[in-house]
């Protein structure tokens, strides 16, 4: 069948809107139409780079729709099926899977060139073989899935907040609670409050933390935190550290998430002297160019008082445990999705998106496939 959706042709290009052709599902692959597709800065990062990769690459990791067909072997989804992809897919047997760390699992070794891991590229431009960013493609509006990269969730769960947990919701909320560790009484410092950041705000404050420094120069942005968990707001990592200390009575943060939009080493050096002794920086943010040294820190410091650093991707979380588990307290309102989503989008508006992200003008960007 074919297909619009959002290509970028090369290294450091614009998203242009084309006609894909779409492969019928084989075995263990599904066909999904998606109907919404959120804007996570990580499509901005492959604008810059793709470290293993390769272009042309259909955008869009972070999507939601219906199953339109299966094929043969698969048991997991049905056509009709509502579900939300997962940029890391999860087969269930592998080391990683079977050790509970499914964030880690090795079919996600094609992530970067899009390839399914049955071999399959999902879309074809031109006579080329296209693949789709994690697997999942959601800036077009049909893709071809793993089997193991769609979640099924129940029918009466709105797909356009549903969207937001392929990707921002649990990487935030997984930062501050798996990765970080937060434990009730601790004091939690988030360093940027996008659409990530926001949802570690969320997480640490589910974890009973104390207090919840959140930490971004754009107000719009530290004002929604507050609304949704923060106990404190301030505009630089330097006046967090400082507030930290007075939280603590002269300690610091026991847990710190980097959850900017890009990374470099100041960004890290700064948030990690919130810390105070025996705590964790969780590293969730990524740079712009994947080869850049981005984490610079003063190793006494973190030898001396036994500091943690802690990479987190997709906030450690488990796809298919946490994806449900977050929809449900969503539905019960304990956790807030309606108010992440600032403005839609449709395809022809991706540029402007991304400006409005760029911006700091939008928690969650939501590219609206179809109504």
């Amino acid at each position: 069948m074919e297909t619009t959706g959002a290509v970028l042709r090369s290294q450091g290009g614009q998203y242009e809107l084309v006609t894909l052709e779409v492969g019928d599902p084989g075995p263990g692959e599904v066909l999904v139409e998606m109907a919404y597709a959120g804007l996570c800065h990580s499509d901005e990062h492959l604008r810059q780079s793709n470290a293993g990769g390769r272009y042309p690459i259909v955008g869009g990791h972070e999507g939601s729709g219906r199953v339109l067909a299966v094929g043969p072997g698969v048991s997991r989804v049905a056509p009709g099926d509502h579900v939300v992809a997962s940029f890391l897919p999860a087969c269930g047997t592998c080391r990683w899977c079977a050790s509970g760390r499914s964030n880690l699992c090795n079919l996600g070794a094609t992530i970067a060139t899009g390839q399914l891991p049955t071999g399959t590229w999902p879309f074809r431009l031109d006579g080329e073989e296209l693949g789709a960013f994690c697997m999942v493609g959601a800036f077009a509006r049909h893709s071809l899935l793993h089997e193991a990269s769609v979640i099924k969730i129940h029918p009466w769960l709105p797909l356009d907040t549903a969207a937001l947990m392929a990707c921002s919701v649990p990487t935030g909320w997984g930062s501050a609670v798996y990765a970080g560790g937060t434990r009730p009484g601790d004091t939690v410092v988030v360093v940027g409050c996008g659409g990530v950041g926001a949802n570690a705000v969320q997480g640490a404050a589910h974890a009973g933390a104390s207090h919840v420094v959140a930490v971004d120069p754009v107000a719009f942005r530290r004002e929604f935190a507050l609304t949704v968990g923060a106990t404190h707001a301030v505009g630089t990592s330097k006046e967090a550290a400082a507030l930290a200390r007075e939280l603590t009575w002269g300690n610091g943060a026991d847990v710190v998430v980097l959850a900017l939009g890009s990374t470099d080493p100041e960004s890290t050096r700064l948030a990690a002297r919130c810390l105070g002794k025996g705590g964790t920086l969780v590293l969730t943010a990524l740079a712009d160019v994947a080869s850049d040294v981005t984490v610079s820190l003063q190793g006494n410091g973190v030898t001396a008082y036994e500091h943690r650093i802690q990479g987190a991707l997709f906030g450690s979380c488990n796809a298919h445990r946490d994806v449900p588990m977050l929809l449900r307290l969503a539905e019960e309102g304990k956790l807030e999705l309606d108010r992440l989503v600032t403005r839609r989008y449709s395809l022809d508006q991706l540029h402007q998106g991304f400006a409005d992200q760029a911006a700091g003008e939008t928690i969650r960007g939501l590219l609206v496939h179809a109504d």
